[in-house]
């Protein structure tokens, strides 16, 4: 299977979105994620079908395919009437026509020749004829591939409603009757408004898009790259980020951006992060550490080689995980989508209904025809569809803005039913820094195969040797703290979850640097960190410290106010468990737990009320797939990066309650512009058909409601969430 990511133009309803979703699943695609509010369709396909096929597919439903030279382009490709390319180019175009057909309603110009000129049947016809084919062509064409294709969608009811205005005028003018029949401003003016209507949508849209197009923007910056001429000297010239491969040598300098993931290699500097973590307050970086693309060097110059660019940058890992995100369909959509696929077809039955019955009440058929054409404008299927997606694009832009990535937009749901938060200990409440506090070696020890004593240099080379097979963060700092250019060389090593290395050298020794699980069976000693154990004998051990994470304490409390229950769940021994909970006020205790009981504790706790789980390390992983949601560290090992469903980048434990407020809110938005969406509906059709609105008043309604549920989503980038 090959992802494709496209960006597609021309859709104006959640009706369109599931046309091309049900394209896309008929011919074999899977994971179809399809975002009417972004324009994003992300699938998965078999590399046997060819991509240009689909986008021709997509083409013949009346929506354009937009890529990067992705797709070979056809001669005859160019779009025409390049100059109303947009919906504000078309509003334009169309509005002088629009005001010139409208002067009839201003009274005070009756007495100029002009105006009795410009009320002339045959004027009137020649001045909406430009709007009424620039309508139609944008409209009409695409009504007809959407009922062609048997998914009629918004400009189904535009085209209908304004065509109805159009033929009837016309019909006046051919027969003779232009006093009765004189309706090219209802044409003109629907299809004017609703391009305005357009505009406002788009630029609204883009509004809840911008903390994404943000994190766009810093990927695209000048490169300093350093390259040697045949006399071995330096060379630096500018290159575009795009351009850099892994391995490549760059140049930063204070106040430059960073073009892409890359290795310190000479220089310190004060770097903002604040692209990735939110955080604005500079953080320093030397010589091996790590600089993030897109962050920004404050103070210094550093020489650094490129270790990812272009697709492999955490920053575009981040955009295409928000993507994806935007295009999941949460719960509260689905009944949307539904309405939405039945909308059309409702609507059009509604507007012959109230023709017939307010030509037979009436007794009237030009003002039956006004109220159903103006039945036909303000119904607005696409409230519905952009309802869920803004709210659901800026709850996740404004998340990954400040360091908090969601996998689906579903997760941002599920925090609204979080009744419990389970936390690991170390590396999660713990800040994962651990300095070896003391240790003691054993100076003798006769196990079943041969006597031997150790020196202390002895033990180190052994525990390094072991321990830098493992994650933990116990062992990287052991490593850290001891490590030796000399090492054992094991014939077999395996790190075990939740007790630690187990090994086997040369000469068939098992060798353990691991918890006290290990050596249960030689010692009755269970107060220290790691045991090292020889075949049945013990060879020493070791105690590290941890230091609590400054913001643990404040988490707990808010959690705690929140009518949230907090547990941790623990590997570690009860003394120092019970010693940590004390502190920063957990409510409940797990502790000696093994990945497979941790997984079992949360399987439980989840069977109570909605567990989510916050875990760092790979003893952690099974829990957080377990967990109604799991939520790992930014520094967690890969697999329990992909077990969770969000992810919180550097400090993130601080950002736990802001991920919980997003998602509440979140949540609370959507429903907010469902209601909306929903009540337009239910009160604009009846309130047309009554014929208190006219087909150009309802035009310009329908064109609005999508705007107002835009700026309801917006209102999620300066809401207070914690």
């Amino acid at each position: 299977m090959q992802k494709i990511q496209w960006k597609v133009e021309g859709m104006d309803c959640n009706t369109c979105a599931l046309s091309i979703y049900k394209y896309l699943e008929k011919q074999g695609a899977e994971n179809i994620k399809v975002n009417y509010a972004t324009g994003d369709v992300i699938f998965d396909v078999n590399h046997t079908v060819s991509p240009l096929h689909l986008s021709e597919g997509i083409r013949s439903l009346g929506y354009e395919v937009v890529t990067d030279g992705a797709l070979e382009k056809k001669p005859g490709d160019k779009k025409k009437f390049r100059f109303l390319n947009t919906p504000l180019s078309r509003f334009l175009f169309c509005l002088p026509f629009t005001l010139l057909l409208m002067t009839h309603m201003i009274h005070s110009l009756h007495q100029y020749p002009f105006f009795h000129f410009l009320n002339r049947p045959v004027v009137q016809l020649l001045l909406s004829l430009p709007v009424y084919f620039t309508g139609m062509y944008f409209f009409g064409s695409s009504a007809w591939k959407s009922i062609r294709n048997g998914m009629p969608n918004m400009n189904v009811l535009i085209a209908v409603g304004a065509t109805a205005a159009f033929v009837y005028s016309l019909y006046g003018t051919l027969t003779g009757q232009p006093e009765q029949y004189m309706f090219y401003e209802t044409a003109a003016t629907i299809f004017t408004l609703v391009f305005l209507g357009n505009y406002l949508e788009d630029a609204s849209v883009a509004s809840t898009q911008k903390a994404i197009h943000a994190l766009v923007k810093t990927q695209k910056v000048m490169a300093n790259m350093i390259a040697f001429d045949e006399n071995h000297k330096e060379q630096i010239f500018q290159v575009d980020s795009s351009q850099l491969r892994t391995g490549d040598l760059i140049l930063i300098r204070t106040g430059e951006q960073v073009p892409a993931d890359c290795k310190i290699l000479w220089g310190e500097v004060q770097v903002n992060e604040s692209v990735i973590t939110g955080e604005s307050l500079p953080v320093f970086r030397k010589p091996k550490d790590i600089l993030i693309g897109g962050s920004l060097i404050t103070e210094g110059t550093v020489k650094a080689q490129v270790t990812a660019a272009g697709e492999q940058t955490v920053l575009s890992g981040i955009l295409q995980m928000v993507r994806q995100a935007q295009g999941e369909k949460p719960p509260l959509q689905k009944l949307a989508d539904k309405i939405s696929a039945i909308f059309i077809p409702v609507v059009l039955g509604i507007a012959v209904l109230c023709f017939f019955i307010n030509w037979m009440i009436l007794d009237d058929f030009t003002a039956a025809l006004m109220r159903s054409i103006a039945v036909l404008v303000i119904a607005c299927p696409c409230a519905m569809g952009l309802a869920t997606p803004a709210a659901i694009a800026v709850g996740l832009g404004r998340a990954a803005r400040n360091g908090i990535l969601f996998r689906n937009a579903a997760n941002l749901e599920h925090f609204r039913q979080i009744k419990q938060v389970v936390f690991d200990k170390t590396g999660t409440l713990t800040t994962g820094r651990f300095s070896i506090s003391r240790y003691q070696v054993v100076s003798h020890c006769a196990d079943e195969k041969q006597d031997f004593t150790l020196s202390d240099d002895q033990f180190k080379k052994i525990v390094y040797s072991l321990e830098k097979y493992s994650n933990h963060p116990v062992a990287k700092s052991i490593v850290a703290a001891w490590k030796s250019k000399e090492e054992i060389r094991w014939k077999k090593v395996e790190e075990i979850k939740g007790l630690g290395v187990r090994a086997e050298d040369p000469d068939g020794n098992i060798w353990y640097a691991a918890s006290y699980k290990a050596a249960e069976t030689v010692t009755a000693d269970k107060s220290h960190n790691v045991y090292v154990v020889r075949n049945d004998c013990l060879i020493g051990w070791l105690d590290v410290t941890d230091e609590i994470r400054p913001e643990a304490a404040g988490v707990i409390q808010y959690l705690h106010q929140k009518g949230i229950r907090t547990v941790l769940l623990s590997g570690d021994t009860r003394e120092r468990t019970e010693a940590l909970a004390r502190k920063i006020g957990i409510q409940q205790i797990y502790a000696e737990q093994t990945p497979e009981q941790k997984w079992k504790i949360i399987k439980e706790l989840n069977k109570q009320m909605p567990t989510a789980m916050v875990g760092d390390g790979i003893n952690d992983a099974p829990a957080l797939a377990e967990a109604s949601l799991g939520i790992a560290m930014n520094d967690a090992t890969q697999i329990a990066l992909q077990s969770a469903d969000v992810i919180l980048m550097n400090q993130g434990l601080k950002k736990l309650p802001e991920a919980l407020g997003l998602g509440i809110h979140t949540y609370r938005t959507v429903k907010q512009n469902l209601f909306w969406a929903f009540s337009y509906n239910i009160i604009a059709i009846p309130v047309a058909a009554m014929g208190f609105l006219t087909p150009t008043l309802g035009a310009l309604i329908m064109g609005l409601s999508d705007v107002v549920l835009a700026l309801n989503s917006v209102r999620l980038f300066v809401k207070k969430v914690t």
